[in-house]
């Protein structure tokens, strides 16, 4: 089971490598970008980097594999990864959300405003300089993906002694099921180098650098507003004791990416509600109560009422269910109210649709998760272990699955 990252013992701190105080945190964030890198963090990078290797060595292999077509002679393309939502994104990037007069109001509708705007922004702005569209979001999301792991790295030394938790916590992550995510053009490489970064500066309590990324965060995916109520939570718990009462003002700037978009929706659509429209049309998220949801999911995964290739996907979402909801009962025992408040909105949000959809992704963005394995594994090695023989064929196994455009059955 998974636990909560322990709260730093006065040991652990003295041991953390060149930790800065809060008026310098800033440079904390630029120094890497700017090359000037400590051993730790080359250390995280070359992992990042061979872990990258390895996705691409995949889906090399994949094409060749698995080509679109049976019997086929031709060499397979290049880049594997334009799948699903991805479709979405450029279709934003390229067009807008409302391109020559369509809308929802048209039956074959592909329902694009339930996406934020903030990864179809940052494409369009990468494809000026790179003109293929899928190699800007591959590049995007390889950047993006340095700066997250870098960031958690950070963040775990802050609870973990001396260096190897934070290699640990790098590790567990990219060797996650669904890593390949992170090396895709989605959403979640961008959204966790400002998720990450944001949590840090809360942490050093710099709340106005931690408004700003968890703004970004929010622009890129509604869980930024998950991530505003943690930093919401830590600045009122610490607040009083580190005299920041006037960095207050600052909490409200994450709502103003969410507030934007629901007022330029609105102004195509006359329809306050949008965006969570959109979710219900395209992928049959209406409110529904927690135990249906279950039920709904369970029905889908074990009574065969579904192909088997849909089918393993909601077991999968029933096991990424569990999973977060260990997390977050491990995070409550520990009394690490804002991750918890995190990981709490974040599954109510994906559990009361009306069956489970896209959880084993977001476990992606959990890093209280990543930290707490991390710090299991030290106190009790054989983790890892088990760890690495049950993550790795599961992230072959949804590597491929991806990449050969079987995710969705």
């Amino acid at each position: 089971m998974p636990v909560a990252p322990p709260e730093s013992p006065p040991h652990a701190r003295r041991s953390a490598p060149r930790e800065r105080p809060a008026r310098r945190f800033p440079h904390t964030i630029v120094r890497p970008l700017a090359g000037r890198l400590d051993p730790a963090d080359r250390d995280v990078l070359w992992l990042y980097l061979l872990t990258r290797i390895s996705v691409w060595v995949t889906a090399y292999c994949v094409g060749w594999v698995f080509p679109p077509e049976r019997g086929t002679r031709a060499a397979p393309p290049v880049l594997a990864f334009e799948r699903w939502d991805w479709g979405h994104y450029l279709s934003i990037a390229r067009e807008g959300y409302f391109p020559e007069g369509d809308g929802p109001w048209r039956g074959d509708w592909d329902n694009r405003e339930a996406f934020f705007p903030g990864f179809p922004l940052v494409l369009r702005a990468v494809h000026t300089v790179v003109p293929h569209w899928t190699a800007a979001g591959l590049l995007i999301s390889f950047a993006a993906g340095a700066v997250a792991v870098l960031a958690l790295a950070r963040i775990a030394r802050r609870y973990l002694p001396g260096t190897e938790g934070d290699r640990r916590a790098v590790l567990f992550l990219l060797l996650s099921p669904c890593a390949v995510f992170l090396a895709a053009g989605y959403t979640e490489a961008l959204f966790l180098a400002f998720a990450l970064p944001a949590w840090l500066a809360a942490q050093r309590h710099h709340w106005p650098l931690a408004a700003v990324l968890t703004a970004a965060a929010t622009a890129v995916r509604v869980s930024g507003l998950f991530l505003a109520a943690a930093v919401a939570l830590h600045f009122l718990r610490t607040a009083r004791s580190h005299g920041r009462g006037r960095a207050l003002p600052w909490l409200a700037l994450p709502a103003l990416p969410v507030a934007a978009q629901t007022w330029y929706l609105h102004a195509h659509t006359g329809d306050w509600m949008a965006w969570r429209n959109a979710q219900e049309r395209g992928w049959n998220r209406a409110f529904h109560a927690p135990w249906d949801a279950w039920a709904h999911t369970w029905h889908a995964a074990f009574d065969r009422v579904q192909s088997t290739g849909f089918a393993i996907m909601f077991q999968a979402e029933l096991v990424a269910m569990l999973l977060g909801l260990a997390l977050l009962c491990a995070l409550l025992w520990r009394r690490r109210w804002p991750e918890a408040v995190y990981i709490g909105l974040t599954l109510w949000a994906l559990g009361t649709s009306y069956w489970y959809m896209s959880i084993p992704r977001s476990t992606l963005l959990w890093w209280p998760l990543w930290i707490g394995l991390a710090a299991l594994s030290l106190r009790r090695p054989r983790v890892m272990a088990v760890y690495l023989c049950v993550a790795a064929p599961l992230g072959v196994l949804f590597t491929v699955t991806f990449l050969s455009g079987r995710w969705a059955g």
